[in-house]
């Protein structure tokens, strides 16, 4: 008998089933920071918190005034799990206090990170995230073989590049999917 090796979906995206009824989840797009036998940890990226740049600023810098552009970047809900946590996802070649390399791209979980957004000396592209979504050894894998879950690799245009409310639809289009076809129903072949 021929034994496969798991295949973890690290540098992926979930795109959430039709029929997803937890409300973290529901009509999501997660980017998979890390995935192994240990588990997985992800971003949600397409569920705006309804707070910007600026919202974190003034409680991080209380003295200073926000930059007006720091107003026009959204903070996403990232998932139910440190919701109080930030996260900056942004390409590769930005090191700040605490950064992990994904490859190409890098995830800084320091405020350094968030002032050099905002001074202009960061990163342009970024995708910044409050709390994360996590689970734990083969939790994700059964929900997968659930069907609550569709995966490709991720792209970093839809990542950076389109509006949060794009994201989802982008997603599935990648694998050739149109999400309004798909059935609430889930089935095992």
């Amino acid at each position: 008998m021929k034994t496969l090796a798991p295949s973890y979906l690290k540098h992926h995206l979930l795109i959430a089933m039709p029929q997803m009824d937890d409300p973290n989840f529901a009509q999501s797009v997660v980017y998979l920071v890390d995935h192994s036998d240990q588990g997985a940890m992800g971003l949600v990226i397409n569920q705006p918190s309804g707070l910007n740049l600026a919202d974190v600023l003034e409680q991080l810098r209380p003295d200073g005034i926000p930059a007006e552009h720091c107003k026009r970047l959204q903070i996403m809900t990232g998932g139910p799990v440190q919701t109080d946590r930030g996260f900056v996802l942004h390409p590769a070649g930005y090191n700040f206090q605490a950064t992990l390399d994904l490859g190409e791209l890098g995830l800084s979980t320091s405020q350094d990170a968030l002032f050099a957004i905002a001074d202009h000396k960061g990163p342009a592209k970024h995708l910044i995230a409050l709390g994360y979504a996590g689970w734990g050894a083969g939790q994700l894998e059964s929900e997968l073989a659930d069907n609550a879950w569709l995966s490709c690799p991720a792209d970093p245009a839809i990542l950076f590049d389109l509006p949060p409310e794009q994201r989802l639809q982008a997603a599935a289009r990648r694998l050739g999917v149109n999400l309004g076809l798909l059935t609430r129903q889930a089935g095992h072949a």
